[in-house]
């Protein structure tokens, strides 16, 4: 649809050029046809400046509509009764009124009083006559017709517009909303992921500081310096470990051991449980499962949680840990120990195992923990194989 300049330029120029053709190649009979004629085209040219222009955009005086449909009834009427090709002006009359109107029904009847008007000039500046009668009728209905048929056509097109601009909107709006929702769940796992990781390090070796701590007391309370002295450079050594994997998890690394083999980070891992727990612990290897970094820090905080599980709250005197990889090339993990065991159906209390679960389905494995009271705990953990680079990249 045109602006409101444009619809200025418009008028003015096709004005201007019905006036200019009267004038030079469709002049009338006489000099006051002439006159009249140009008359009619200078009323519809200031009858749009005055009234028609400013009801080309909302918000529309109620008055504007009838007021430019008369002018331009008039116009139009007048003008073909004084020269025949006046009638040309309806091409500008027509779309004026479809535009102010701004609805299909208004549009119609504007139409057809234009055409009323038009045929009324035609019958009357022309005799009044039978022939007059069928000339005015016969151009009145065309131009009716046509003007019916475009104004619908224009109208539909502008409705469809319309909606397409509101559905537009509607989805820029509902992507907004998905952007928002997105950051909100982005920011919701990597706080997960960072109560995880806490868990996993800090909170795991300060609870060993408190044991470490707890046993020095009593050692130094018995009379057992050589042993106290021990104790406290364990306490030392797990607090150098706290440190580093604070710092760790401020530099947003995963806070894994700094061993670049996975073997020898498991080694670490059990020799310290071994160190100062009172289970045995059994390592069995069984392959070597392919494992990409993430997948081996998702085994390593499950081992570490079932054996500070397995020391701090079953009272185990065996622990048996099997890491083995499967037919598919995927690696599996099991802990299995000889304590007192608990209700896998009751409510935990701790973050311990949820976010076990949490990180394994991250990593698209399974865990199950199996366990009776009085009769142990297993933990299974099994993790598909790495995808390669290449199958990921396409």
């Amino acid at each position: 649809m045109l602006s409101t300049r444009g619809w200025d330029v418009v008028v003015t120029v096709v004005s201007v050029v019905i006036a200019g053709a009267l004038a030079l190649f469709f002049p009338p009979v006489d000099a006051v046809r002439m006159a009249v004629a140009l008359g009619a085209i200078a009323l519809f040219a200031v009858g749009y400046l005055l009234i028609g222009r400013a009801a080309m955009e909302p918000p529309r005086d109620a008055w504007r509509y009838p007021a430019m449909l008369a002018v331009a009834t008039v116009a139009v009427g007048v003008g073909a009764g004084a020269a025949p090709f006046v009638a040309i002006l309806q091409t500008l009359a027509y779309p004026v009124v479809w535009i102010i109107g701004d609805s299909r029904r208004r549009g119609l009847w504007g139409s057809a009083v234009i055409a009323a008007g038009l045929f009324a000039g035609v019958w009357i500046g022309y005799g009044a006559n039978a022939d007059s009668a069928v000339a005015g009728a016969t151009t009145a209905v065309f131009s009716l017709a046509l003007s019916a048929a475009l104004g619908l056509w224009v109208t539909r097109i502008a409705a469809w517009g319309d909606e397409r601009a509101r559905l537009l909107a509607e989805l820029t709006a509902a992507q907004g909303q998905i952007e928002a929702l997105s950051r909100e769940r982005g920011a919701s796992a990597e706080r997960e992921r960072l109560a995880r990781d806490i868990h996993d390090t800090l909170a795991q070796t300060l609870a060993g500081l408190v044991i470490f701590a707890e046993r020095a007391g009593r050692q130094s309370r018995n009379g057992q310096r050589d042993a106290a002295d021990a104790t406290i450079a364990t306490v030392e050594q797990v607090a150098r470990e706290a440190l580093a994997e604070a710092r760790a998890l401020v530099a947003r690394t995963a806070a894994v051991p700094a061993e670049p083999a996975f073997d020898a980070a498991v080694e670490r891992l059990i020799e310290r449980f071994r160190a100062h727990a009172a289970a045995g612990i059994v390592l069995v290897v069984d392959g070597e499962p392919a494992l990409d970094r993430e997948g081996q820090v998702v085994l390593l905080r499950c081992l570490q949680e079932a054996l500070s599980n397995a020391a701090q709250h079953a009272a185990a005197s065996r622990v048996e840990v099997r890491i083995a990889s499967d037919a598919d090339g995927g690696a599996a993990l099991t802990v299995a120990d000889d304590g007192h065991g608990f209700d896998p159906a009751a409510t935990a209390a701790g973050f311990g195992l949820e976010g076990m679960r949490d990180r394994v389905a991250l990593a698209g494995g399974d865990l199950d923990v199996s366990s009776l009271l009085g009769a142990g705990t297993t933990l299974r953990v099994r993790l598909p194989a790495p995808v390669p680079a290449e199958r990921s990249a396409e």
